[in-house]
């Protein structure tokens, strides 16, 4: 695996005129998990739109920098909200569509051996649409975690989960991710106190980091830091929302 890399971004964020996010100066660590947290409308997928380099319709005045000053392109998967699955291809074509597209011989092996793990061994060969929601949901991430770059973007990856399903995923994912760049954009507190290095929490005045626990992650849902960041992650986000 290739060192990884951290990220600098620094500027502010408008659509169509209107400020965004009005100061942005964030450090995201190479190599750790770091969570990005806050209100519905403030930017945060945004955020990972234009690290991605997908934001044409947003005005962005600064600069994103990896820290060893390479482009980023070709550097960075991203998984969206949506599963974006293409629906004529089976689950194991859709896992390797990335090599694919590059004219490179997949690793089918690898990408059997990750389905899986993620639960869907039995549904590999079926298509997007005999799948349920949560099933692709899964497979999606099984298409990030292939392409395997120096930075993951992920957009409320395992939001479509049930709660044990949920688990497992986090697990597994931070275990297929360790020593990646990865930044998560999650509603959901819990999954930030268990999987975040680094916890930010963007709202209408900006940005700011939260201290984290101790523990390595993925921690146990019942470590009491665990708990206790969960519960300030909770309380500062319903203040965010009265």
């Amino acid at each position: 695996m290739k060192a990884p890399i951290g990220l600098h971004i620094q500027g502010s964020v408008s659509i169509a005129g209107s400020p965004l996010i009005k100061t942005l100066d964030m450090d995201i660590k190479a190599g750790q998990w770091s969570c990005l947290l806050g209100p519905s409308g403030v930017g945060k997928s945004t955020l990972l739109y234009l690290i991605a380099g997908l934001a044409a319709h947003v005005d962005f005045e600064g600069s994103t920098m990896a820290d060893d000053q390479l482009p980023l392109a070709g550097r960075i998967s991203y998984m969206a909200q949506t599963d974006l699955l293409m629906p004529w291809l089976s689950i194991l074509d859709n896992t390797v569509i990335g090599s694919r597209l590059r004219k490179e011989t997949p690793n089918t092996a690898k990408a059997e051996n990750l389905l899986e793990r993620l639960g869907l061994g039995e549904q590999m060969h079926r298509t997007p649409s005999q799948l349920s929601g949560g099933q692709r949901q899964r497979a999606a991430l099984a298409r990030t975690l292939m392409e395997e770059r120096e930075i993951v973007l992920l957009d409320e990856p395992f939001s479509a989960l049930d709660a044990g399903t949920r688990a497992q995923m986090q697990e597994l994912s931070s275990q297929w991710l360790a020593g990646r760049t990865v930044l998560h954009v999650t509603h959901d507190p819990a999954e930030a106190a268990r999987l975040g290095e680094q916890i930010w929490l963007l709202d209408r005045e900006g940005l700011r980091e939260i201290e984290t626990p101790s523990a390595a992650i993925a921690r146990p849902v019942d470590d009491p830091e665990t708990l206790a960041c969960q519960g300030q992650l909770l309380r500062l986000l319903r203040e965010e929302g009265s």
